[in-house]
């Protein structure tokens, strides 16, 4: 009737669950050991979750252990959804009343938790993964700046890009994308090597089709989702059915486009809300 949690994180807010009730937030919790009692007889559910997003800095989970022996063993859920995308995916701000943050603010109001993806995996009982960086994008981050784009990150489990992340248990039957509102969201300016968006465009689809044929390569069977909101007079959603017609010509028939339209983009720096 009692686990133990040791793990090392100073700048993150982590979430513990036992037997899927919130049972503790832990906010930059550093280097601990923390004990939870009294439980009850029987068998229990632990379960750590990452609210925040941090580029900076690698979080090291060092395991659950009960005094009694050994932990059970969970059996596999069936189903498993990859989330691949930006801030929106990410759930940037997402709790925030208001669209106007400081950066402190951002921070303590992102809950990956409860944005679309998290939610969604549970409402299906699924395994699933977030891979989502805010101000990235398909060939172009946000305003431009310079840094790994998302597929450039994307293969390695941390941004020294030293190893290549590689689960062979991970076979994911639904993997979804949201990318493209930091590649259009910003006007190109001096530069940058589009000189036109028309420029942008092109590099944008022929970069999202080699992304979406890397990902079929490692994931035969897999469904994709490629979904954009209606912001920009809709250019991020012209330029995402460009992409899935252009995979459809190509021989791709596992893909469908979804369309995220009428959000009310209350968050923080005019992110989607939890209503969202």
């Amino acid at each position: 009737d009692e686990v133990t949690v040791r793990l090392k994180d100073g700048v993150n807010i982590l979430k513990i669950f036992i037997d899927g009730n919130l049972h503790d937030t832990l906010n930059k919790p550093g280097e601990i050991i923390k004990t939870y009692k009294g439980l009850g007889e029987g068998q229990h559910i632990i379960r750590i979750e990452r609210a925040t997003e941090d580029q900076s800095a690698t979080s090291t989970f060092e395991g659950f252990f009960a005094p009694a022996g050994p932990m059970l063993a969970i059996k596999p859920r069936a189903r498993q959804i990859e989330f691949i995308g930006d801030s929106y995916t990410v759930g940037y701000g997402n709790t925030a009343p208001k669209p106007s943050c400081t950066r402190a603010e951002v921070w303590a109001t992102t809950d990956t938790t409860q944005a679309f993806g998290p939610l969604t995996a549970k409402h299906y009982d699924a395994d699933y993964q977030i891979n989502a960086i805010s101000g990235r994008g398909v060939v172009r981050n946000y305003g431009g700046f310079i840094a790994d784009t998302l597929p450039q990150a994307y293969p390695y489990v941390l941004f020294d890009k030293q190893t290549k992340y590689d689960d062979p248990d991970w076979k994911p039957q639904i993997i979804v994308i949201g990318l493209g509102t930091n590649d259009f969201t910003t006007p190109l300016h001096d530069g940058e090597k589009w000189k036109t968006r028309d420029d942008l465009h092109k590099d944008y689809e022929a970069a999202y089709v080699k992304f979406v044929q890397d990902l079929r390569a490692n994931n035969p069977h897999a469904w994709f989702i490629l979904m954009a909101t209606d912001q920009v007079d809709g250019e991020i959603q012209s330029e995402a059915k460009k992409v899935v017609a252009a995979l459809q010509a190509a021989g791709e028939s596992r893909i469908a486009f979804l369309p995220m339209n009428g959000l009310s983009f209350g968050g923080c720096d005019y992110h989607p809300t939890i209503a969202d």
